[in-house]
Order: structure tokens, then C-alpha cells, then sequence
């Protein structure tokens, strides 16, 4: 007797099969029972008759079973239009009880929003039974997919990369690991694989891909999180706009090969939007701006790209001008003695190949011409008032491999989550993440983060030293 998913059972009419999976509902009708049994494939109707309806009356809502019997079709009355299954059920002939299931702390047939979220990430396990969740994973699913394929067939090579990395100054603070082979010596978990994508074009990998996890130790935002996947692309060889042009067909047969339904707004020539960064500030008075006809339409997509940023922006705090971007990015100067001259006179005026791609308000996807020249690399660490020690130390590995061959090149990077979460009309990332973590970074289902033992940290080096109130 074979062993099938439910959406199988069509295939089987008037054969044995066996199925497995939770009890979804459980109904009594005179001498019968019937169950709903469910499994990632859908939901069939099984039918508990005779001595079967009374040796397992106690069945409940959430109990794991396996049921081998007949297939059979339903009579045109008990016809169930509102399930595909709903043409046919199961007459029970063997059943086994896998597990129990205690009553659920709260519904799962609904779509969830009425309860706490802090609940719903407590039992994320149960939470995940949930059909919408079901849908949005599956969804992602399908999405990373068409992806990889789209990619692959235009001669992209998918490689991996290392979590485990060294810290530099990208953006954000790094979450360290310590090693416990070397005392006082720390990994960084990379906030992107940007420089591990840029050597792969120096190794001579034309066309990267990775589905790629980043992590980033940022201050509680409502929605971010602190590791999340990004697509990530790289490429030698190209322009600014070849870059801007696979993305413009990436997304645009994503959409019309899985959401049909929606409404893309492009241009008279089927193109995505595009406007300068100056202009989205002077228009919008942001630079992810929502070009949506109807802002209330979650239906329509309105992607548009955002480029010729400012290369610099002012830190007020630390008195310096950092990268708008990342120091990767490559300014819009011919050379080295053009960058110092406008950097003396106003570094404002510097302007960077930098791209944005924006989709109903959100930013959902960064990158840009990187700086493959070294000299001009390291006169763009000094101007962020990097010392050439420091440069060495921190970015040496990257300037010493650009002296072996090292081609023009570019990427992009677009938010996995933001762009499924837009897609699936959520209303936060959390949504379309399998286990994500709160607001706050907390994970309520682990309990963590959280405090390891004493001996653990004597292994590493490590000791906790507690900060001291400041007192006026």
C-alpha cells in the first residue's frame, strides 16, 4: 500500500492508500465519524464507520495520525466545492495514533492577526500551521525559485560564501564571535558578502548569485530584523544600467509569471521608474518614494529606480564625512586628482554610481558600481579619515588582490523579505520569515538571546564586565 500526499488521493479512486498527517476537524454524525486530516499538500475527508467511529471517538483537533484505506467518490450530494479535495474521501480501514495533542494555546483557522504577537512568536511552531503562513512561505518558496532559474539561465553561477568573516566598518555594528583558539581574536558575521562577491570578480566569476544571509547589530527597529536574506548579484563587465536592466526583467517576469493579477505601473516603453535621487528629495521629499495611482491599492506595484546619490553625507557625531552607501561604491569622478579636488572644495558635490530600487515606498533593494581602482579605493578610506595603517589592516587583503587583474564590476542586492512581504501584502517582515525575531531582537520562542554558563566564557577568554551608570 503506498504512502501518498492528500493531493494525491484523486489518482486512487476505488484503490488503498495511506496518508498521514494532523486532524484539522473532527465531525460525528450518527454511527459515522468523519476527520479532516491535513498536510502540507491539503486537506481530506476521512470516513470512521462501524467499530473504526467507536474505537476512535477520542480523536482531537491537532492529533498526528496515519489512515490506510479506500478511496472513494463522494455521492454528487457531499460534493464540497470549497476544498479541491471536496469530490472525494477516504473510508478508514487501518488508523495508528503517531502523537497527542494538547489544546492549543489559540486558533489556528484564522488569520492570526487578532492575536498578540508575542504569543504567536512564542508558539511560532503551532503559528506556522496557520494557512496564511503556509501560503507566504510557499510563496517565498516559489519566488527564490523562479529566481534561481532565471538566474542560471542567463549564465549566473550561484556560490556561497562565509558566515564567519572579519569585521570591518560597513554601515552597521557587527555581531562578533569569539574564537576560542585565540584569545581576544573575533569572527564578524558579515552585514553583506560585499567583499567576498567583489574577490569572486576578481577570481573571475563573471556572474555571481547568492541567496544570502546577512546580519546587521542595529537598535530595535519595528520593522528589521537583525539577520535577514538578501538576493545577492555581482557582475563584471557591465555598465550601470545592463545592472539596472536584469533587475527591470528580473522582477518584471516574477510578476507576471506568479502574481498575474497585479497591476505594474511602468513607463510608455515597459520600463521600470526612474528619477535622481535630487529630484525624488525635491518631489517627494524622500528617496524611497510611493508612486502608486492609488496608495490603498496593495495590488498595484509601482517599482521604481533611485539613482546618482551623494557619495558623502555628513556625521554630525563624529565630525566626518562618511559613505551614503558603503566606501565600495564608486564615485562619479575620471580620477584620482578630480576626487581630491572636489572633496577639498565641497564633498557634497560628489555624486556616486550608486542605484536604489524602491517599491511602494519601500526600499527593497541597494547597489552599485564598485571602486575597482586601489589608489582610488584608499583616497576614499583617507577621505572618510581612515589612517593608511588602518586601511592596510582592515581592507589590505581586497587592495592586494586588485593588483593581480581585476575587472570593472557591479551589483545589486534586493531585500528577500521586504519584496515578499509587498508581494503577499503583509504588513511587516515578520510575516513572510519562518522564525523571525521581534521588534526588539528577541527570539520568545528559544528565549534568547541569553545568558550562557560561566565555564563557557572561561573556554572563550571572556569575562562580563557590567557598564557603570554615568553619575552627574
Amino acid at each position: 500500500m503506498k504512502r501518498v500526499f492528500v493531493k494525491e488521493a484523486p489518482k486512487f479512486i476505488e484503490e488503498e492508500i495511506e496518508v498521514s498527517g494532523w486532524v484539522d476537524k473532527v465531525r460525528t454524525h450518527g454511527s459515522l465519524m468523519f476527520i479532516e486530516l491535513r498536510d502540507l499538500s491539503g486537506i481530506l475527508q476521512i470516513v470512521f464507520d462501524g467499530v473504526l467511529a467507536k474505537n476512535f471517538a477520542s480523536i482531537k483537533p491537532e492529533w498526528v495520525l496515519s489512515v490506510k484505506g479506500e478511496v472513494k467518490k463522494r455521492p454528487p450530494s457531499m460534493i464540497n466545492p470549497k476544498n479541491i479535495l471536496g469530490e472525494i474521501e477516504l473510508l478508514a480501514k487501518e488508523v495508528l495514533i503517531i502523537s497527542k495533542a494538547k489544546t492549543l494555546p489559540f486558533r489556528i483557522d484564522t488569520a492570526g492577526y487578532e492575536i498578540s504577537e508575542e504569543k504567536r512568536l512564542h508558539y511560532r511552531y503551532l503559528d506556522l500551521r496557520r494557512p496564511r503562513l503556509k501560503k507566504n512561505l510557499k510563496a517565498r518558496h516559489q519566488i527564490l525559485n523562479f529566481v534561481r532559474e532565471f538566474l542560471t539561465k542567463r549564465d549566473f553561477i550561484e556560490i556561497e560564501t562565509p558566515l564567519l568573516t572579519k569585521s570591518t566598518p560597513e554601515g552597521a555594528r557587527d555581531y562578533l564571535v569569539p574564537v576560542r583558539q585565540k584569545p581576544g581574536h573575533f569572527f564578524a558575521l558579515p552585514q553583506s558578502p560585499q567583499q567576498y562577491k567583489q574577490l569572486l570578480q576578481v577570481a573571475g566569476f563573471e556572474r555571481y548569485f547568492q541567496i544570502a544571509r546577512c546580519f546587521r547589530d542595529e537598535d530595535p527597529r519595528g520593522d528589521r530584523q537583525p539577520e535577514f536574506t538578501q538576493l545577492d548579484i555581482e557582475m563584471s563587465f557591465v555598465t550601470q544600467e545592463e545592472i539596472l536592466e536584469l533587475i527591470e526583467e528580473l522582477f518584471i517576469s516574477l510578476v507576471k509569471t506568479l502574481y498575474p493579477a497585479k497591476k505594474l505601473k511602468l513607463t510608455p516603453e515597459g520600463k521600470f521608474l526612474r528619477i535622481s535621487y535630487q529630484e525624488a528629495m525635491a518631489r517627494f521629499q524622500s528617496d524611497k518614494p510611493d508612486l502608486r495611482e492609488n496608495k490603498n491599492d496593495p495590488d498595484e506595484l509601482a517599482f521604481l529606480f533611485v539613482v546618482d546619490f551623494p557619495m558623502f553625507e555628513w556625521k554630525e557625531t563624529e565630525k566626518r564625512w562618511d559613505a551614503t552607501h558603503h566606501p565600495f561604491t564608486m564615485p562619479k569622478v575620471k580620477d584620482v586628482q578630480e576626487f581630491k579636488e572636489i572633496f577639498k572644495r565641497n564633498p557634497a558635490e560628489i555624486l556616486a554610481f550608486q542605484h536604489d530600487l524602491v517599491l511602494n515606498g519601500f526600499e527593497v533593494g541597494g547597489g552599485s558600481m564598485r571602486t575597482f581602482d586601489s589608489e582610488l579605493l584608499s583616497t576614499v578610506f583617507e577621505a572618510m579619515g581612515h589612517k593608511k595603517t588602518e586601511i592596510q589592516k582592515k581592507f589590505g587583503h581586497l587592495l592586494e588582490a586588485f593588483e593581480y587583474g581585476v575587472p570593472p564590476h557591479g551589483g545589486i542586492a534586493p531585500g528577500i523579505d521586504r519584496l515578499v512581504m509587498i508581494l503577499e501584502k503583509e504588513p511587516n517582515i515578520r510575516e513572510v520569515i519562518a522564525f523571525p525575531k521581534t521588534g526588539d531582537g528577541r527570539d520568545l520562542m528559544m528565549a534568547s538571546p541569553s545568558l550562557v554558563e560561566k565555564e563557557q566564557l572561561e573556554e572563550l577568554n571572556l569575562k562580563i564586565v557590567s557598564k557603570k551608570k554615568k553619575t552627574k
